[in-house]
């Protein structure tokens, strides 16, 4: 049946348009029940249970389907509710589109409203249409809402109905359920009434208007995980004079949470701060101990130069909270239900919940959701969500970092999986359709031992002319990945494998990653191929894209190439390739530093495992030769003439990656180090940065170029993926390259799959879609490419965390030599070189008389006593694994070397307690 409404709308021009608005309303749609005489029995999609588990409710003791309200959905969502007891809510039950349900809104009747009858609507014809099942059928529909007038309705229209929190507490065979019940609102569950802590959020009316008028300004906040009285605001738009604002201070943080979206007032000059150079961890202070603290740091004296705009949050744009892991703080009450959940994320404030589990779940992982900050509580309050596992177990830990850092881990689906093709595969003709076959070439792959996805593979060969040619083949994911299916949204909404210390989470499924896709020797594979005429000064003097077909000759390690490359009895073809490549990197990289190229370090840290337990029982700074630097040079080579040649073809939509050149401020530290040193560190330019630190050598002290080099590492802004048509500026700083993308890593990063769709439409070897060329749509992929490829290296320096915790756990004490990076107002940040391995002394402990400390930011220095540490002085630390906080285990550094009464500790460590000072029992403060 067709039913319609007419209504005029007046145009812009003045004219008026009349409006049809059609609603097909059906006959034919079965309830869901199955056996159900009325309807036959018929019905579409998933069918609801015949018979619903008897969840044992006190207030219902019957059998019963729920049917919640759109409100108590979505507040209730996250809590994930389990099947078993609540196996019987109908979350899929369809509200039939017939005419016994449709709801027209009424004159005078909002759409909230008219939300709400339809329901109430729907539950009563339900409960009328379920008694005709058959004569003693006992089946009912329960309505489950929250609001008490939509409550009191559907009473007096007879339908069975009660709030949330009624029915979850009935449930008497599952108590645990109440523990997962969310707060109704941000004044609600508060644990008793006290003082204002914090000011009123301004409504989101005041806050637009603000903003509108520039007297208020909108940005992300960032908490700061050194210091939880510290944040950061990023200002949104173009604000170039107050791009970032620093707020101090728990009132001036007024309960906003990482991520929020939030409206800041800037606060006049005057009250300007300079960013904290102290650690400062919550550990429950009460409010007269934070005043103190928050009083210590206005009184630090600090040059007027290092005053940042400051300001305070005057209310919420949009909440980002998302549900977080970590562990229960129990309360040393006997018998409460009230305790603190401490998350993983040092950003994140502690939370308040209640919940009647505590003993079961302390020592435990769990996941907490916030529900809302009341103006006198000093943290928020939320609910128990669910158990993940047992503290320092791996699976849990490793669940724990997936989760914190959002990254995509479950299996993919059967419909993801329906996409791949059906084995046993082989290429086919259709297959080598504007493909060219190169399967004679000497081709091979240089990769990391044990690597199974293997996206490229290379050849060098002399052309009768006397000019070489040299071949970049890469992976061919998107001949497998077609625009718009399952797979490709899934891959796209992964972005990038990660890479964790024992496990690889892909971006496709492994049949892809590491069989179809990968460049296995002695199989043939299909391949996109960005082929160079050069000479033999590494000039290109002709570059050519094509689809190809490859079948690679040896899949070798870093290690093994070199081998190759020194030995002086192999002139193979393959190894007679890899000279050929590796003669010509080195003059592409003499030439790249020549223009400005950056060449900065990192430590980065391999572990050796048990191959019976997974422990690691070794760790050591990655080894990198010649061979790293050769395949690097021809990855960064075929991503720079794909890019030129992506942007030729399509100057509005080209997907291209960019590395901003940091503001002149982020290079204080590095200046002001060199310059303790005797040093001059230019940054006018990246070319002048590269020559500086290729000057800044000290005969005495070789490690210091490398310590420099680590320092400017940490001045550099993020790459970031970019839509050509919605930027001006290309330039990569670190390659000083005008112009790049990423080509050459398809199996594993998803930017890849979209740039080699481009070249392919390019060279005319394959179609477009419509949202290939959607600048728009492209910024939004970019968007959300750029934010997984920054948790994956978030969660990847997690898990390395985690292996060094498991590694020195075994180890026990080690005194090490290491270097200081930073040095703090009550701390110095240290490098252990062995290890590749940072951590930091403290100077100041809980409890313990406070040394004298002179901190000095000019030099930078810090004087303890009398004796002065500056950055990159050699010191002598204990390392050991610090295990006093179950929540926050860490890496523990403790100073043996220059000795300081007081502070370092002796050389004999035997009678040390490994963890440290007795867990306190937690107050549970506002």
């Amino acid at each position: 049946m067709l039913k319609s409404k007419t209504f005029l709308k007046k145009t812009r021009a003045g004219g008026v348009m009349k409006i049809v608005r059609e609603h097909y309303l059906r006959d034919d749609i079965g309830c869901g029940a199955p056996g159900c005489a009325a309807c036959g029995g018929a019905h579409e999609g998933p069918a609801l249970e015949p018979q619903p588990q008897d969840p044992a409710s006190s207030v219902c003791p019957q059998p019963h389907y729920l049917l919640p309200d759109t409100n108590v959905l979505l507040h209730q969502i996250v809590s994930a509710w389990r099947p078993g007891t609540w196996a019987s809510v109908a979350s899929s039950l369809r509200l039939p589109g017939s005419l016994e349900t449709y709801v027209e809104q009424e004159q005078g009747e909002n759409a909230n409203d008219r939300n709400d009858r339809a329901i109430r609507v729907a539950a009563k014809w339900y409960n009328e249409h379920l008694k005709k099942m058959s004569a003693d059928n006992q089946l009912q529909v329960i309505f489950i809402t929250n609001d008490r007038r939509n409550k009191e309705k559907a009473i007096e229209e007879g339908i069975p109905a009660f709030t949330c929190e009624e029915y979850v507490k009935s449930l008497t065979a599952n108590p645990e359920l109440i523990d997962r019940l969310a707060c109704l609102s941000e004044e609600g569950n508060e644990i008793e009434s006290g003082k204002i802590i914090f000011s009123e959020h301004l409504p989101l009316s005041k806050l637009q208007q603000g903003i509108k008028s520039g007297t208020y300004l909108q940005g992300t906040f960032r908490a700061s995980r050194e210091n939880y009285l510290e944040a950061t605001v990023w200002i949104h738009g173009d604000n170039e004079e107050n791009k970032e604002i620093i707020l101090q201070g728990l009132k001036h943080l007024n309960r906003a949470v990482h991520e929020d979206i939030v409206a800041v007032e800037l606060l006049p000059k005057s009250q300007w701060v300079a960013p904290s150079s102290v650690v400062l961890h919550d550990e429950g202070q009460n409010e007269e101990d934070v005043e103190k603290e928050e009083e210590t740091e206005r009184m630090t004296a600090v040059s007027e130069k290092m005053l940042k705009p400051t300001g305070r949050v005057v209310g919420i744009i949009k909440r980002n909270w998302r549900p977080y892991c970590g562990m229960l703080s129990k309360s040393d009450i006997k018998e409460s239900r009230r305790h603190l959940f401490t998350p993983a994320d040092k950003r994140i404030p502690r939370i308040r919940i209640e919940t009647r589990q505590a003993s079961t779940l302390e020592g435990r992982r769990i996941i907490v959701a916030i529900d809302g900050w009341p103006r006198n509580s000093r943290y928020p309050n939320g609910h128990f969500v669910r158990n993940l596992g047992d503290v320092g177990e791996k699976e849990t830990e490793t669940e724990v970092l997936l989760l914190e850092h959002d990254v995509p881990h479950q299996p993919f689906s059967q419909a993801v999986l329906s996409f791949l093709p059906k084995m046993p595969w082989s290429i086919t003709e259709k297959d080598m359709k504007n493909r060219e076959d190169l399967r004679h070439l000497c081709i091979c792959s240089v990769d990391p031992p044990g690597c199974t996805d293997i996206d490229d593979a290379l050849h060098c060969r002399e052309l009768e002319n006397g000019n070489l040619e040299v071949g970049v083949h890469i992976a061919d994911v998107s001949h497998f990945i077609r625009p718009g299916n399952a797979l490709d949204q899934e891959s796209a909404r992964r972005g990038t494998t990660v890479y964790l210390c024992e496990k690889r989470i892909d971006m496709v499924p492994e049949l892809l990653s590491s069989n179809l896709c990968s460049l296995k020797c002695d199989v043939d594979r299909l391949a996109f191929s960005c082929i160079w005429e050069m000479n033999h000064n590494a000039e290109i003097l002709k570059t050519k894209f094509t689809k190809s077909v490859i079948n690679s000759k040896a899949s070798l390690t870093y290690a093994e190439a070199q081998l190759r490359i020194d030995s002086a009895n192999m002139n193979d073809d393959i190894t007679t390739s890899l000279r050929g490549l590796n003669k010509l990197a080195k003059i592409l990289k003499k030439r790249r530093i020549e223009k400005g190229a950056l060449t900065l370090s990192s430590p980065e840290v391999r572990f050796h495992m048990d191959s019976e337990t997974h422990d690691p029982i070794d760790l050591q700074t990655k080894e990198l030769r010649e061979t790293n630097s050769m395949v690097e040079e021809f990855m960064l080579l075929a991503n720079i003439s794909v890019a030129k040649k992506i942007h030729e073809e399509f100057s509005e939509h080209a997907l291209l990656r960019k590395h901003p050149a940091p503001p002149p401020s982020n290079y204080e530290i590095l200046v002001k180090a060199a310059r303790s040193r005797n040093l001059e560190i230019k940054t006018d330019t990246a070319k002048s940065l590269a020559e500086s630190l290729d000057q800044a050598e000290s005969p005495t002290f070789p490690y210091l170029n490398t310590l420099l080099r680590i320092l400017a590492t940490r001045c550099m802004m993020q790459a970031v993926y970019f839509c050509s048509g919605m930027d001006n500026d290309f330039h990569h700083y670190g390659l000083a390259s005008p112009i790049y993308t990423h080509f050459t890593s398809p199996i594993r990063r998803y930017a890849d799959v979209i740039v080699h769709r481009l070249l392919a439409v390019a060279i005319g070897a394959d179609c477009t879609y419509p949202e290939l060329t959607d600048k728009h749509k492209l910024a939004d992929i970019c968007k959300n490419l750029n934010f997984r490829h920054k948790m994956a290296q978030y969660a990847q320096r997690a898990s390395v965390a985690f292996h060094t915790q498991l590694f020195f756990k075994s180890k026990g004490i080690v005194s090490e030599e290491a270097y200081i990076l930073f040095v703090r107002k009550n701390a110095i940040v240290v490098l252990i070189p062995k290890y590749g391995l940072e951590g930091t002394v403290f100077f100041e402990e809980k409890d313990k008389p406070n040394p004298q400390l002179i901190y000095d930011d000019e030099i930078p220095s810090l004087k303890i006593e009398d004796t002065v540490f500056h950055v990159f002085d050699k010191v002598k630390v204990k390392i050991m694994l610090d295990s006093s906080n179950l929540q926050h285990q860490k890496i523990r550094m403790s100073l043996v070397e220059p000795q300081i009464p007081g502070i370092s500790i002796p050389t004999d460590t035997s009678n040390m307690d490994l963890n440290g000072p007795k867990k306190k029992k937690m107050k549970l403060g506002k």
